[in-house]
């Protein structure tokens, strides 16, 4: 029967750990131990003793080199987490803002009725006969006026620059899963070159 390559590399895979080549060291091993076995001579014996040693002191560093990096993976994984966290605590603290700034919009909102009711008082109280009172009203209006209108503005800039904020804070969550995600193909692609290497160094 026929195997297409995922399913030949998946093999592989399986019976060669993590593709370090342990399963031609564990070959070598036994062919060394059997020759061992049957050395007719002692200086065959010493020789193929030696190899397997030799073998050993090579399995011991392919298993050494695997546990740093699952340790590597492990401390990149609670990094990542840690990442992911602060960028949730991120959202929700840009979430709080987008919401103050809401509420502000709404003062604001009332402030204006009130300014615009303040304005039909002030076309009222014109018709008053103490002119020179009337004069210091509408002076007072015109400032709490300004006032608000700065109050509008500084309160509309604070919303556009937490929308841009926000904005940003989303296309960098786009950009790190993008990259998480390149990270991982490229794994795979180099882990699917290595064991083809291997396999067409064998052959």
């Amino acid at each position: 029967a026929s195997f297409s390559a995922d399913e030949v590399i998946r093999k592989r895979l399986l019976i060669d750990g993590d593709g370090a080549g342990d399963d031609r060291r564990i070959n070598l091993l036994v062919k060394s131990f059997i020759k061992w076995c049957n050395s007719g001579s002692q200086e065959e014996g010493y020789f193929q003793y030696q190899r397997m040693l030799s073998t050993l002191s090579q399995c011991e560093f392919s298993m050494g080199k695997t546990l740093l990096v699952y340790d590597m993976n492990l401390r990149e994984m609670e990094n990542y987490e840690k990442i992911y966290k602060d960028i949730e605590n991120s959202i929700a603290a840009a979430h709080e803002k987008i919401s103050e700034c809401k509420k502000q919009i709404l003062q604001a909102k009332r402030i204006r009725k009130n300014r615009q009711e303040y304005d039909a008082l002030a076309k009222v109280i014109q018709h008053h006969p103490d002119r020179h009172e009337t004069l210091k009203q509408l002076e007072a209006l015109g400032k709490e006026l300004q006032h608000l209108s700065h109050i509008k503005e500084n309160v509309e800039d604070k919303l556009e620059l937490r929308r841009k904020q926000f904005h940003v804070l989303l296309s960098t969550i786009h950009e790190l899963q993008q990259t998480l995600e390149n990270d991982e193909k490229l794994s795979e692609a180099e882990e699917s070159q290595e064991t083809q290497m291997e396999a067409e160094t064998k052959q």
